[in-house]
Parts: C-alpha cells; sequence; structure tokens
C-alpha cells in the first residue's frame, strides 16, 4: 500500500539534491499555515542555492497555470532571503497580493536593495499598488510614497532599465507630474524611451496621446512598433484599426507584432476587425495560433458588449438629468 504523501514527506524530497521536484510536489506548498512555514524555512537553509531557484521557478509557472493556489506566505517569508535571485523570486510569488501592508516593503527593496534584479521585480508590483490607489483600494498617502519613490527613481542616474519601469509602473497614476515624465521619455533620441514612453501612453488610458501613439505604428524600429501597437489596444484608438490592418498584410511582419496587433484590434473592435479575424481563424491551421485567435475574437466580443453598457449607461444618465431638469 502507497504512503499518502505529507508536507514532510515533500519537505524531505526538496532537501536531496539529486531528485527531481515532481509537478505534483507543488500544491502542497500552497496556503501554509504558520507551522507548515516554519518547517519549510528551517529546510531552505539546508538546500543548495541551484534547488532553491529550481522550486521557486515550478511554484511561479504552477501560480500561472492554477488560479487556486497561492505562495503568498512563502512569497512573504522569502522577500528578506541573502540571495538576490531568490527575492526576486518572492516578490514575483506575491503578484496577486493586494495587501496594502506590502507596498512599504516593495518601497524599501526598490530603492534599497543592492542587487537589481529584485528591485525590477519590486517596481513592475509597485504598478499594481499605484493602480489599486487609484481605484481607492489603497491608501492615499501609501500611493503618494510609491509615487514619490518611483518619481525619485527616474530623476536619478540609476539603472537605466530600472527607471524605464519606473516610469511605466507610475503611469498608471492621475498624479499631475506623470505627463511631463511620459512626454519627456518620448522626445528622446533612445528608441528604448520611446518604446517605454509608449508604453506609459498605454497604461495611462489618457486619450491625450491617442495621436502620438498613432504616429508610431508603422515605425521601422520593431521595440517602438510593438509598444505603439499596444497603446492603441489599451487606448483604444478607433482611427488605429486601418492601420493594424496594414500592419498585419506584411508578408514579412514580426510575428509578436502580428500578435500584438491582433490582440489591439480585439481591444478595439469594429466590424473590420472581427471580418478579418474570423477569416483569419478559417485559413489557419496551426492549433496555437488557433487557440490564440478564438480568445482574441472572445476579447472582442467582451468589448462591444462592454461598450453597448456603457453606451446604454450614458443614455440612462442622460435621461435621468432631464427629468432633474423638469
Amino acid at each position: 500500500m502507497a504512503t499518502k504523501l505529507s508536507f514532510q514527506n515533500v519537505l524531505a524530497h526538496l532537501s536531496d539534491s539529486n531528485k527531481d521536484i515532481p509537478q505534483s510536489h507543488l500544491k502542497f506548498y500552497s496556503d501554509l499555515d504558520p507551522k507548515n512555514l516554519k518547517l519549510f524555512l528551517d529546510v531552505w537553509t539546508r538546500v543548495q542555492p541551484p534547488r532553491k531557484l529550481i522550486l521557486l521557478d515550478g511554484l511561479l509557472s504552477h501560480l500561472d497555470s492554477d488560479s487556486i493556489v497561492s505562495y503568498e506566505e512563502i512569497g512573504r517569508a522569502l522577500l528578506t532571503d541573502p540571495d538576490g535571485e531568490v527575492r526576486a523570486r518572492a516578490i514575483r510569488l506575491l503578484v496577486e497580493s493586494d495587501d496594502p501592508k506590502l507596498g512599504g516593503k516593495l518601497v524599501d527593496i526598490f530603492l534599497h536593495d543592492e542587487e537589481l534584479a529584485p528591485r525590477m521585480e519590486a517596481v513592475q508590483l509597485l504598478g499594481e499598488f499605484i493602480l489599486l490607489g487609484e481605484l481607492e483600494k489603497v491608501k492615499e498617502d501609501q500611493q503618494r510614497k510609491i509615487e514619490d519613490a518611483l518619481i525619485s527613481v527616474i530623476h536619478s542616474e540609476d539603472d537605466s532599465t530600472l527607471r524605464k519601469r519606473a516610469l511605466e509602473s507610475l503611469s498608471f497614476s492621475s498624479r499631475s507630474e506623470v505627463a511631463a515624465l511620459i512626454e519627456s521619455a518620448f522626445e528622446r533620441v533612445d528608441p528604448a524611451w520611446i518604446a517605454t514612453a509608449l508604453r506609459a501612453m498605454g497604461r495611462s488610458h489618457d486619450e491625450r496621446w491617442n495621436e502620438n501613439v498613432v504616429s508610431m505604428l508603422l515605425d521601422e524600429d520593431p521595440q517602438i512598433k510593438f509598444a505603439a501597437i499596444e497603446a492603441a489596444g489599451q487606448l483604444i484608438i478607433e482611427a488605429a484599426s486601418p492601420i493594424l490592418l496594414q500592419v498585419l498584410e506584411d508578408e514579412e511582419v514580426d510575428d509578436d507584432v502580428a500578435t500584438a496587433a491582433i490582440w489591439a484590434l480585439s481591444q478595439i473592435g469594429g466590424d473590420d476587425a472581427r471580418t478579418y479575424l474570423v477569416a483569419l481563424i478559417d485559413q489557419t491551421e496551426d492549433e496555437d495560433l488557433v487557440e490564440f485567435l478564438e480568445d482574441a475574437l472572445e476579447n472582442l466580443n467582451f468589448t462591444e458588449e462592454f461598450n453597448k453598457f456603457e453606451l446604454l449607461t450614458l443614455d440612462e444618465d442622460d435621461v435621468d438629468e432631464s427629468d432633474e431638469e423638469e
């Protein structure tokens, strides 16, 4: 009779670097109570560094594919691990956390960690906290501290990539200084900064950037074109649709650019986009591409239903205002 697998068995297996970590073990690390978290941390000190990263990469992959599991307890516990790569992965395990208390820890890592990898992960997650702040799910003073931290790094001589990611995260904010920072990045000569500005424009959901985004949809630089296409979808720029269809008609179009253009069309909606997606599904034999196109078509349906709901709501508001005037 087979012995029932326990968390102690799983931890004993983790300690043995000569054995692979089975997929079936990963669920045991989910939602750890204080007792099992302590057992995990006691064993963790004896696990070899490469083995630690293998486990954490497995947990991250499992987190992406299974909406039921949560590794938040492990993520929080490993934020102070001596290994920078472990700290970076720990932050990624917290991607679904909306605990306001986490914001302060992430700011500290973003500003003061001695290694770049954890800071890069922290800045990504700080963007989510700003978005929560805009939705009034994070206190205003905490949101302000996060924004101040991001702005300080953007203005610094710190790592260029970190500064770009800081601007992208800050762009979720409605704070008045943000537009000037985005415009400054857009006016740079460096294509990487222009692409960053375009990503920030898309995340801002501010239609003031529509013309800037459209102007870059056919840019020769792939990273600029890709960022502009993504932004066009996020901003739901109807004038971009014909240009996106033009991009897709190019036989030499890069696969990533084509995928971005298809998804942007599904976000913008319209009869031409629907006709194109349906025709492409009929012409395609690649199963993965068909699945992606079907997802895009489903997203287009959602987009159009949402737009109808928005219009209906606006019409009802107009009727209410007329009643009040009478």
